[in-house]
């Protein structure tokens, strides 16, 4: 059916970075790890990524190019390809919500990067050293302050949206080689970038003498060290902080995203899935420990101290205009970093597209036009709904918090759990060891059927007993959570629907082109 294929290993290995190198890196990791203590967010962050975030890459880029081989290229199609039950497909199709659900609201984020980084080329964003002037206007940039304040008069955040939308989609519609082009771009600018804006972060010493202890070494203690005024122990029994840092590394890695799974799909058996794969993730915890965390946090603890951080919006789009307007030069530092991100949130949003359209293709049989057509109206919905419950953030929030790490965690323990289990994990490992010139290490079997699921369950279960009643206090006391949750779930029931209605189109291609064999 998909006749798509990646140009060379480098193509795959620079798109999946270039999905994984996202605004996670450079805005989510850093609000987080300042947010929990540095030292000791990064336990929690480190044991996630060898325990969670590598094995379930290798399971990913295995099961994917199995199920590739038979001709499925979207996570309801591999799925089945690997556990051959009815109701396999079905659990697929949380690897379509995840990414679909998560770009309803990221291309919003990534319209703030393109106009913040206009504003700052063209001056609009000059408006001084004072932090609440840029608090301000996020806020009205936003809609922060009120409910559908972005519709009733001219909007620059909605012309950006659309901007962003109509790059988006004219990436993806050129299909696997317009996304390998962007990415094949994207990531050496974004390199490029992110080291000119480090470098300079890195020299900024100590700026006002009046101040000596806001210098870059103790805004670097601000991000890594433990704080003092809690214990080591203490901190790290807060469930919240385990699942938030296996949750950055499956954001920051592309895994449970359902995009490695249609990546990974269009290899061949003599590709290495194993090198590429631990390329990758090399590659993406580089930007975002040794970029994304040495930039934010450090240039806003120099000029504003430990109180101007902030959280992750607060940091990305009120602390850090304010640094630059601080910096000599800071209006083309300032108009660089938001064009670094714009880049990181492109690369990323067209990779959440890719594999509703692979599924809408596979599955129901359209072309390219109707099937971008169809999830442009889906996503676009989402993003105006997003963009209409504005005040606080509050649609946005939501939604990032239930598909962007609930589902993530419910689609992680359904790959660990049908490909450890029911797959086989020798059969994962088999795949894997297909064309690969790395040796897989003799515990990798131990970890994917027994560790990995343990993990995620200990942790889900903590949070649940934690912070569960929490959460269910605020869908029972907000409308627009609960108006959220309710779209989100309208979208899982249409693609349950287009899945029940692809299960039966591989049905009927079965019988009439492989009455004896794979499907498709």
């Amino acid at each position: 059916m998909q006749k798509d294929a990646w140009d060379s290993r480098l193509g795959i290995i620079l798109a999946v970075t270039g999905s994984a190198v996202g605004l996670g890196n450079f805005l989510r990791f850093p609000g987080l790890a300042a947010k929990y203590g540095g030292g000791t967010f990064m336990i929690p962050y480190f044991i996630a990524f060898l325990l969670l975030g590598l094995p379930i890459a290798y399971i990913e880029w295995s099961i994917a190019r199995y199920g590739g081989s038979r001709g499925y290229h979207s996570a309801p199609g591999i799925f089945r390809a690997i556990w051959p039950h009815k109701i396999s497909p079905y659990l697929g199709v949380v690897g379509l919500i995840v990414p679909i659900g998560i770009y309803m609201y990221y291309v919003f984020i990534e319209a703030w990067c393109l106009y913040y980084a206009w504003g700052f080329l063209s001056g609009a964003l000059n408006l001084g050293r004072d932090v609440t002037a840029y608090k301000s206007f996020f806020e009205s940039f936003t809609g922060a302050g009120e409910n559908g304040a972005l519709f009733v008069e001219f909007s620059p955040a909605l012309i950006s949206l659309v901007v962003c939308y109509a790059l988006n989609f004219l990436f993806v519609y050129r299909g696997i080689a317009g996304i390998e082009r962007i990415s094949r771009w994207g990531m050496p600018v974004l390199l490029l970038l992110a080291l000119v804006v480090l470098a300079r972060v890195m020299t900024l010493g100590t700026p006002n003498p009046a101040l000596p202890e806001r210098n870059v070494l103790n805004g670097l203690g601000h991000l890594w060290n433990p704080p003092m005024q809690q214990g080591l122990i203490e901190s790290l029994a807060n469930a919240q902080l385990w699942m938030e840092a296996a949750g950055q590394i499956f954001f920051s890695l592309s895994v449970g995203f359902g995009v490695i799974i249609n990546y990974a799909s269009y290899l061949n058996k003599k590709d290495d899935i194993m090198l590429s794969a631990t390329t990758a993730a090399a590659g993406n915890e580089f930007a975002e420990v040794a970029l994304g965390g040495l930039i934010t946090v450090p240039a806003a603890f120099v000029f504003l101290g430990a109180a101007g951080i902030g959280s992750t919006f607060g940091l990305g789009f009120v602390s850090l205009p304010a640094v630059f307007a601080h910096m000599p030069f800071g209006q083309i530092f300032g108009a660089l970093w938001f064009f670094l991100l714009f880049i990181a949130a492109i690369t990323s949003s067209v990779s959440m597209l890719q594999p509703g359209i692979a599924f809408l293709e596979e599955g129901l049989n359209l072309n390219r036009r109707k099937s971008s057509a169809v999830l442009l109206l889906i996503t676009l919905g989402g993003s105006l709904f997003v963009a209409y419950y504005s005040k606080n953030l509050e649609a946005l929030d939501t939604m990032d918090f239930w598909a962007g790490t609930f589902f993530i965690f419910v689609l992680a323990l359904f790959q660990v759990f049908v490909a450890g289990w029911l797959f086989g994990v020798e059969n994962v490992l088999k795949e894997a060891a297909e064309g690969s010139r790395i040796r897989i290490p003799k515990f990798l079997p131990v970890v994917i059927k027994y560790i990995c699921p343990a993990f995620l369950i200990t942790i889900f279960g903590l949070w649940c007993w934690q912070k569960f009643p929490e959460q269910w206090a605020k869908i029972q006391g907000n409308t627009v959570t609960q108006l959220t949750i309710l779209f989100l779930v309208g979208a899982l029931v249409l693609f349950l629907a287009f899945t029940y209605l692809a299960v039966a189109y591989w049905q009927k291609y079965r019988s009439h082109h492989h009455p004896h064999g794979a499907e498709p």
